[in-house]
């Protein structure tokens, strides 16, 4: 034995607490990449992020006069992946991902607004003149589902819908 880890070449099906692990990475990682539908197309884009206490909402901002702002309008459909592969140089097997489905709709300013803005300015407080510009959308994804995969291929997919709180 050289001490290496094999590489598993077939998906397993996973066990993993997902909810534990997204609010981990949620709390590590400032960045996720959402992905968007744009007329049949996928798109993507680098966001920050924050998640709501209970892990049932994603709350990020953007410009309004952006391509990512306007696919949003349009369906609302979106994927968001949530990974720790920039933390420091891990393998292949240490590597943890979320898949993230849900519904994205931009908030009103008002109330609720500013209860999102206070979650989301906790995690990135130096993006508060960013999303107090009249020009930025303040955007919740309300979660689906969640996929997990770590280990490389052990993946274990959660309905968030039918998820107790």
């Amino acid at each position: 034995m050289t001490g290496k880890t094999t590489i598993p070449s077939t998906t397993r099906k996973g066990i993993a607490d997902v909810a534990k692990r997204l609010k981990t990475l949620g709390e590590k990682e400032a960045f996720a990449v959402l992905a968007t539908d744009d007329n049949g197309r996928p798109y993507t884009s680098l966001i920050s992020f924050a998640l709501t206490p209970d892990l049932r909402q994603v709350i990020f901002a953007t410009p309004r006069n952006t391509r990512k702002f306007r696919n949003i309008t349009g369906t609302g459909d979106v994927a968001l992946l949530i990974d720790n592969r920039s933390n420091r140089n891990k393998g292949f097997i240490e590597t943890q991902a979320i898949t993230v489905l849900g519904t994205a709709r931009a908030l009103r300013r008002g109330r609720a607004w500013l209860e999102y803005a206070g979650i989301f300015l906790k995690k990135h407080p130096e993006l508060e003149e960013f999303i107090n510009a009249s020009t930025t959308a303040l955007v919740v994804i309300d979660v689906k589902s969640c996929i997990h995969v770590g280990n490389f291929q052990t993946v274990t997919a959660v309905d968030w819908e039918s998820k107790e709180s």
